[in-house]
């Protein structure tokens, strides 16, 4: 680990988010952990897909341009015991011919227990206590929090997208914005003010 500028010790993660170019990946992380019950990702999964962008900056950086589905396949090939060796030697020379030190990538690779040690002791994040408090406060939480992890993933996939130059590389402003019409009288909500007012007050008999 390196110091940053107040003197506290930088965690990998935030190393190798430096070393990659890989901005806004913390926050992704933290949201994509947090998520909310079948949508939250596994500290496995999300450092495999970290390491797979590591991969694919490490490759642009040396020129090359991969699709999604290569990474995936590259990724596979190189971390995975049950791939022949002799096709892993043969990626690998074939990355060091291209300008890319597999081993230095590698070793920047994160494990799901590094990427919990950054969320919990960097970010101070932790998953949300499903038994505790009032229903419409958990259920208003989770949307708030899906939310704002479609906002983080979406700013994040524009930030790679244009480092990558798929997309043209503009300062992308993003916003969502969930809301709720009443079926009866028309009354357009957010859904956090819906929630909050305990749903819309209109007269269903007058409407009928």
């Amino acid at each position: 680990m390196t110091d940053d500028s107040s003197g506290r010790r930088r965690s990998k993660v935030e190393r190798v988010i430096d070393t990659y170019d890989l901005e806004g990946w913390g926050d992704r992380l933290e949201a994509e952990w947090i998520g909310d019950g079948a949508e939250r990702t596994s500290l496995r999964d999300l450092a495999t897909e970290f390491n797979q962008a590591v991969l694919r900056s490490a490759l642009r950086d040396a020129g090359a341009s991969v699709l999604n589905s290569d990474i995936e396949a590259l990724y596979r090939t190189l971390t995975d015991d049950d791939v022949p060796r002799s096709e892993t030697v043969r990626k690998r020379r074939e990355l060091e011919r291209s300008g890319v030190d597999i081993d230095d990538v590698r070793s920047d690779f994160l494990t799901h227990q590094t990427v919990y040690t950054y969320l919990t002791n960097v970010r101070d994040a932790s998953l949300p206590d499903e038994d505790s408090g009032d229903r419409v406060d958990r259920k208003k939480e989770t949307i708030q929090r899906l939310t704002g992890r479609t906002q983080v993933v979406t700013e994040s996939t524009l930030d790679e997208l244009g480092n990558a130059g798929e997309i043209a590389d503009r300062n992308y402003d993003v916003f969502v914005d969930v809301r709720a019409i009443c079926g009866n009288c028309g009354a357009d909500y957010s859904v956090t003010e819906l929630l909050e007012r305990g749903g819309c007050d209109c007269d269903v008999t007058s409407v009928e």
